[in-house]
């Protein structure tokens, strides 16, 4: 019972990361422009994503475009875009499988130990999942620390940390650790021992004693 509950603690836990990976890759606010500087301009706020930029004014107007050509954008851009969408495919065949495993459904009743498998393989794809993201989120994140420390970047032209990078890694955390607790689903190693031999049963008496 306690096996079942670890078990749909980390599907929560996971399913949850997933979703928190598809919101992340949807928001624009990646980087956002840092106020460092003497030049501070608080009438409208820059942010850019992973599909578009946009400029935030003071009057609650925002304005959007979206990036037009593939092939001029960064290196670092492209591979983050890969990673993340691989993250959320990922992420939604490891939900199909582990739910084939998980205890509470009738899938593969008769053959425990396939479904206990089935939960684990489910596991090891959110794992690496989280891993696609945590990655794409941490290249991206360095990304824009070198570019703020590098000195041949402009003043007002640097980005700092957005919402949408902590919610990356929160979501990379959150599959992380619920494919973890999915692959503790293994099945234990059954120990066999020899059947006994049965031992002859002794012959009733007769009842007769012989002098």
């Amino acid at each position: 019972m306690a096996n079942a509950g670890l078990q749909l603690l980390g599907f929560i836990l996971a399913s949850l990361g997933w979703i928190g990976s598809i919101v992340s890759t949807a928001l624009p606010q990646w980087k956002i422009y840092s106020y460092a500087g003497d030049n501070i301009v608080t009438a409208q706020a820059i942010f850019e994503g992973l599909w578009m930029s946009c400029v935030s004014q003071s009057t609650g107007q925002i304005q959007c475009k979206v990036f037009d050509s593939l092939l001029n954008l960064s290196s670092t851009l492209q591979a983050t875009r890969a990673l993340m969408v691989i993250g959320i495919l990922l992420g939604l065949i490891a939900i199909f499988v582990s739910t084939i495993g998980m205890k509470c459904m009738k899938c593969l009743e008769d053959d425990e130990v396939q479904k206990m498998w089935m939960a684990v393989i489910g596991g090891i794809i959110f794992v690496v999942s989280g891993l696609a993201t945590l990655v794409a989120t941490a290249w991206y994140g360095n990304r824009i620390v070198q570019e703020f420390y590098d000195p041949l970047t402009p003043v007002n032209a640097r980005y700092e940390f957005g919402q949408a990078l902590f919610t990356g890694w929160a979501a990379a955390s959150l599959c992380l650790l619920g494919g973890a607790l999915l692959s503790c689903s293994c099945p234990r190693k059954t120990t066999s021992y020899p059947t006994p031999r049965p031992y002859p049963k002794p012959t009733p008496s007769s009842g007769k004693d012989y002098v």
